[in-house]
């Protein structure tokens, strides 16, 4: 049923832009630490840059773990799962790093990747992450119900305006200071203090 792939192919970058979302798996190093695993999207957001490197934009929310953990040691896997069509789960291990806005690169990786949803919106430019990809495989997605795709939410870019309209221009910025420095069990984050 699984098979592990040398990389990316064709065929499962066309399947990976029709899927709605992706999720992204990460843990601290520490055996007592708190597992993440975060749902992301919409799917234009997420990059296959070759066949072994793939980014997606990192955008602001509630915590940070992603970028703690990722910072601390890297691992993570990014899965994408068919809630239509035939059953499949893909799953894309690598190690990550984190790429900042105004940090050396970000904006060349930012026009590499040439993101279908548009990174302009504020909430959707808290980081970009890439991954090295050291692992493609997939499983058959049989437990995955199928469920109808109505669209996406609006509730980030609706929540990004509001903010910057009641706490002005670095409203986002004091928001990652107050939520995003350190992960749920310290690690560091974000520099935003």
């Amino acid at each position: 049923m699984a098979k592990v792939f040398d990389g990316i192919d064709e065929h499962q970058r066309a399947w990976i832009a029709d899927q709605a979302l992706f999720f992204v798996g990460t843990a601290p190093l520490a055996a007592d630490g708190h597992v993440n695993l975060s749902p992301k999207g919409p799917i234009g957001t997420l990059s296959v840059l070759d066949e072994h490197t793939i980014a997606y934009l990192d955008g602001v929310g509630s915590g940070a773990e992603t970028i703690a953990h990722v910072r601390e040691n890297g691992r993570i896997v990014v899965m994408l799962c068919a809630f239509s069509g035939p059953p499949r789960i893909l799953r894309l291990h690598g190690r990550g790093t984190v790429h900042l806005p105004g940090s050396d690169g970000y904006e060349e990786l930012l026009a590499a990747c040439a993101f279908a949803e548009d990174p302009s919106i504020p909430a959707a430019r808290r980081s970009i992450v890439r991954v090295d990809v050291t692992r493609v495989a997939d499983s058959c997605g049989y437990g995955v119900p199928l469920m109808a795709y109505e669209g996406r939410r609006v509730h980030a870019e609706k929540w990004a305006e509001k903010r910057l309209r009641s706490h002005g221009p670095d409203g986002l910025r004091g928001y990652e200071a107050e939520h995003n420095v350190v992960s749920v069990d310290g690690l560091p984050a974000l520099d935003r203090r």
